[in-house]
């Protein structure tokens, strides 16, 4: 490993690899023996796989876990002449699997990784064994899912400060300085720990940002969904038949100020009506920080079972 890659002291010590199948470099980590069942792990906003350190030391060990970066976040680039909906995210997911040729893969996703994630499935579900939402949207097609939304967003601090922000014409100038405001913006999105917040931590969220040309990924999602320009990919009949019949997980913070148990859980429910939930009191948005060994412990006993 490059030594003058910064491992956060020590807390994400993993090996930086690149692919340029999506036509930027994405970043990814690939822990744990290659011909191991895959776990692919997806990120949201403002977040990157640092998010799923402590999944990874858990699971390196029996299973390959591939965790990358979406376009504009974390290691990967931000190349200028691009879109950041999320249509734009699936293509770039689309292209990186088909590369990697990844098989069987089980999806944990966070936050709009669940979109992401579920963009991939619509398009390949001969390609996913298992699903995992954790604090994560599942769109597929479901009737009600214009109306979580506007649910969600009349209840959601985060989402009505965008739309607020957007309509002053306002978003961009504040999501530019991210790098500056990383700690309030996770903040107003949901974290119940702050022990977890050191210089480090602080460093591996807001350093991505250091510019305003790098918050484009960050400003992308926000404004994408403030006008409307994401696309949630609907996938056809046989696609959905094939996924509804994986096996699936949910683990919700209920804390979450973000996106509301009340109105995304039942979007799983209605795509995996059998599927076990696992709702964490005091567990923010961020849930993969607050409560990291529960999840942990939550997946590995999943995978193990199914």
């Amino acid at each position: 490993m490059n030594r003058f890659v910064d491992t956060f002291d020590g807390m994400y010590p993993y090996a930086p690899h690149f692919h340029e199948a999506p036509g930027f470099q994405m970043h990814y980590v690939d822990e744990g023996p290659p011909d191991g069942q895959v776990v692919l792990c997806l990120h949201g906003e403002p977040t990157w796989g640092f998010l799923f350190r402590a999944l990874i030391a858990a699971l390196r060990g029996a299973y390959r876990v591939v965790v990358p970066d979406h376009m504009g976040f974390g290691r990967s680039s931000t190349p200028p002449l691009r879109d950041y909906w999320l249509q734009d995210h699936i293509d770039n997911l689309e292209r990186f699997v088909l590369a990697m040729d990844l098989r069987e893969i089980t999806l944990v996703m966070h936050d709009f990784g669940g979109p992401v994630g579920m963009g991939l499935a619509s398009r390949h579900p001969d390609r996913i064994r298992r699903i995992v939402s954790v604090n994560a949207p599942t769109p597929f097609g479901q009737a009600t899912l214009a109306e979580r939304l506007r649910a969600n967003t009349a209840v959601s601090p985060w989402f009505q400060w965008v739309m607020k922000a957007e309509s002053q014409g306002r978003l961009d100038a504040v999501l530019r300085e991210l790098g500056f405001n990383i700690l309030s913006t996770l903040k107003l999105n949901g974290f119940e720990d702050h022990g977890v917040i050191t210089d480090a931590w602080l460093r591996a969220y807001g350093g991505r940002f250091a510019t305003p040309a790098d918050c484009a990924g960050a400003i992308g999602w926000a404004k994408g969904f403030a006008i409307g320009a994401h696309r949630f990919e609907v996938p056809d009949g046989a696609a959905r038949r094939a996924i509804s019949a994986k096996p699936a997980l949910a683990i919700w913070g209920i804390a979450d100020r973000t996106l509301h148990a009340d109105h995304f859980l039942p979007l799983f429910s209605e795509l995996f009506p059998a599927a076990p939930i696992h709702e964490l009191e005091g567990v923010g948005h961020y849930s993969l920080e607050d409560a990291p060994r529960a999840i942990t412990a939550c997946v590995r006993s999943f995978l193990e079972r199914t």
